[in-house]
């Protein structure tokens, strides 16, 4: 699995960014330019992923290793931001709230 540290993505890298984790965890700070696509529900939204390479993040990196595993599976290029949000958040990077 392809996986990234919170500082890769804090660094710029071009790609979207889809966020795993409910509406409420989203809402109450996400990373800027993350689009939410609840783990929960995301079978039910697959024609919205990108069809170009994306990162994947959840709180703490749990969910969304496994969300990157089943769409690498069906063939999605994509890649776990390990640390999650939380981290994200611990190394005092903006969020959107």
């Amino acid at each position: 699995m392809q996986s990234i540290s919170i500082h890769d993505l804090h660094a710029g890298r071009q790609r979207p960014l889809i966020d795993v984790r409910e509406e409420h965890e989203f809402a109450a700070g996400h990373v800027p330019g993350a689009v939410n696509l609840p783990m929960s529900t995301l079978g039910d939204h697959l024609d919205e992923l990108p069809a170009e390479p994306f990162d994947v993040i959840c709180q703490a990196g749990g969910r969304s290793a496994r969300v990157v595993e089943a769409l690498s599976a069906r063939g999605h290029d994509a890649t776990n931001v390990e640390g999650g949000t939380g981290d994200w958040i611990a190394a005092g990077y903006d969020v959107i709230t």
